[in-house]
């Protein structure tokens, strides 16, 4: 008897407290001001509620337990918009109920075009929050973007969206390379997308089968997205979190599993990007789980505006195609620099662990530096570790801009490959042990100011050092002290390797310490504390 009476105190109080939400001064309840919870469109009403909370300079708009479905939705300053569990807001896949065009940024390009489907301009103070569910239904958008994409271009009837965007669009520069995509004039909107707002907060919910990109703020200050979940499923370009040229952005303790990248850093793309010269910096990724995406935490391509001040913390991913990824390209600019990785966790990793690649586009020719060339630069990484990945590592630099000043602390991974570095400088691991099934463990080429501190292997393959070093010049190899039977532990070729110090390093377990390559210098090796 008395578990029943405590029940329906407590249906009792959850009632009462929705009805305090309802009558909660600066509360509109969506369902007292025209809306309906039946599945019906009610974009009008919805609207409607956010205009009278932002008039009475203040509210927020309340969506009880049901179903909603809305075209999109413009926040105004000082609203909130919030579901109580059980609220599923649905949108509609009527491409006709995200017109009129609004000025949005698109893959790094600002342009006219469909509304995102929750649509913020030059506001402040814009809250989503709740136990509840924003479902993009982005299926027909999917289709419809393969079914332009995949058509014949001289046979395809243009649809009216696409005459439309050719119009409001009509002096939107972009670089040759990106003329195919360009030509499709058919760009799905983001699920989210504040524009040039203030203080925008998402806390809560949980979003599912965003058209494009899911929640993607342009051009904002003080963006904090916490504790919300992102599930979409195998998809078009459907990324999970993506700021775009913002400014103090704190993102934790999300769930994320997308189509595309799972949290993705950006500044913009090409002559477009470098017009608006907007960075991304001061952003904290933190708590965070990622289980399907091609990237955990990706930083670019988009980078012509420049990243910096980053800190990625205390995530696990597990099941994505790459860890954490930097890319980049001739041609697009911009400088990413001031990055923090620590305390990471990776399994069941499909190709890379850890990428930074200025060549992402490889169908570039080396040129002159100009602000077209793009730059990585102060970039750490410490303490992670990986198991079932394909490849530790991948770093690779083009040779007018080599990545420069990066260091990997305390790191453990099992992996097929090992990690390779090409083209850098200045370049500093400390007590590393990347265990592999092939290859070496560590392979840097192209490389200058190199330093190897307790590096190890437990699975040292015949056939192969544990370091390969190829045209490395100044480097300082010390401390190593293989505990595992070991064929080969450094191998160093290149004519234009010189300036290599090996310093205190023991080899009781080693066959073979060192093979130089005919072509390298006697004098390029100096060894001293050597140890049979």
């Amino acid at each position: 008897m008395k578990r029943i009476v405590s029940f329906l105190l407590v249906l009792t109080a959850v009632a009462c407290l929705n009805g305090v939400f309802a009558r909660t001064p600066g509360w509109i309840n969506i369902l007292e001001a025209g809306g309906n919870n039946k599945g019906e469109l009610c974009t009008g009403a919805i609207q409607s509620a956010i205009d009278e909370a932002n008039q009475r300079g203040g509210g927020t708009v309340y969506f009880p337990a049901g179903d909603y479905l809305t075209g999109a939705i413009r926040m105004k300053s000082n609203t909130t918009i919030h579901l109580e569990a059980g609220a599923v807001l649905r949108f509609s896949t009527n491409f006709d109920h995200y017109l009129p065009f609004v000025q949005t940024r698109w893959e790094g390009s600002v342009m006219q075009n469909f509304s995102p489907l929750i649509y913020a301009f030059e506001a402040e103070n814009i809250t989503i929050t709740g136990r509840g569910k924003i479902d993009g239904q982005g299926y027909d958008w999917w289709m419809e973007m393969y079914r332009i994409h995949e058509a014949d271009p001289n046979t395809l009837e243009e649809t009216k969206y696409q005459k439309m965007w050719t119009a409001a669009n009509p002096d939107l520069e972009t670089e040759p390379y990106y003329q195919k995509t360009m030509s499709l004039k058919f760009f799905r909107p983001p699920l989210i997308q504040p524009f040039r707002c203030k203080n925008v907060r998402i806390e809560g919910v949980t979003i599912v089968n965003s058209p494009f990109w899911t929640v993607n703020p342009a051009f904002c200050e003080n963006v904090t997205i916490t504790g919300i979940t992102i599930e979409n499923p195998p998809s078009p370009n459907t990324d999970g979190i993506n700021p775009t040229s913002c400014k103090n952005v704190h993102i934790s303790d999300c769930h994320i599993s997308v189509g595309d990248d799972c949290i993705t850093i950006k500044s913009g793309r090409d002559i477009d990007g470098r017009k608006w010269d907007t960075p991304t910096e001061n952003v904290t990724i933190t708590n965070c789980t990622m289980l399907s995406g091609h990237g955990g935490v990706v930083i670019g391509s988009e980078v012509s505006g420049s990243i910096r001040k980053i800190t990625i913390s205390n995530c696990v991913f597990d099941g994505t195609d790459r860890g954490i990824r930097l890319k980049a390209a001739r041609g697009r600019g911009g400088i990413v620099e001031e990055i923090r990785i620590d305390n990471v966790v990776m399994k069941n990793i499909q190709l890379e662990a850890i990428v930074m690649n200025l060549f992402y586009d490889k169908n570039t020719s080396q040129g002159p530096v100009t602000e077209k060339t793009p730059q990585f630069r102060n970039i750490h990484i410490s303490n992670v570790t990986g198991s079932e990945v394909n490849v530790a590592g991948k770093i690779l630099g083009i040779p007018e801009m080599p990545i420069e000043n990066i260091s990997f602390s305390n790191i453990n991974i099992d992996a097929k490959e090992g990690l390779s570095i090409h083209t850098a400088s200045q370049v500093e691991l400390h007590d590393v042990q990347i265990n592999t099934q092939m290859g070496p463990s560590f392979t840097v080429t192209n490389t200058e100011g190199l330093v190897m501190d307790n590096l190890k292997s437990q699975r040292p393959q015949d056939g192969h050092p544990v370091i390969r070093l190829e045209e490395v010049s100044n480097a300082m190899i010390y401390n190593n002290f293989p505990m595992a039977e070991t064929p080969l532990f450094l191998e160093i070729t290149g004519s234009a390797s010189r300036g290599i110090h090996l310093q205190n390093n023991q080899w009781a377990n080693v066959k073979v310490p060192l093979k130089q390559g005919h072509e390298v210098k006697e004098s390029a090796v100096k060894i001293v504390g050597y140890e049979d």
